[in-house]
């Protein structure tokens, strides 16, 4: 592996070095570098310069009329039994 100034050449980089430097490699990718990661001399990945797939974003029309939406009853709630809640309460503060 090699850095040199503004310009970045980096060819392999083996695990345990990389987990010691993680953040400058990483740095020097952001500089548009490309990295190999080798375990034990063998090529396992490689790490390269995010690139965002179809960065626009696509903006759909509404489904449902707001009026619809406003008009929709909210479901049921579950029943809760709040003396069990407090038997619980009290019982994991210790009677406190």
């Amino acid at each position: 592996m090699a850095i040199s100034g503004h310009h970045v050449a980096m060819k392999s980089v083996g695990i345990a070095e990389l987990k010691d430097g993680l953040s400058r490699y990483l740095r020097a990718v952001r500089r548009g570098g490309s990295l190999t990661v080798l375990d034990r001399e063998t090529p396992v990945a490689r790490i390269l310069p995010y690139e965002p797939e179809g960065a626009t974003l696509a903006v759909r029309g509404a489904v449902r009329a707001w009026a619809d939406v406003v008009r929709t009853r909210p479901p049921p709630r579950l029943p809760v039994r709040t003396d069990s809640l407090g038997e619980l309460l009290a019982e994991r503060r210790g009677g406190r």
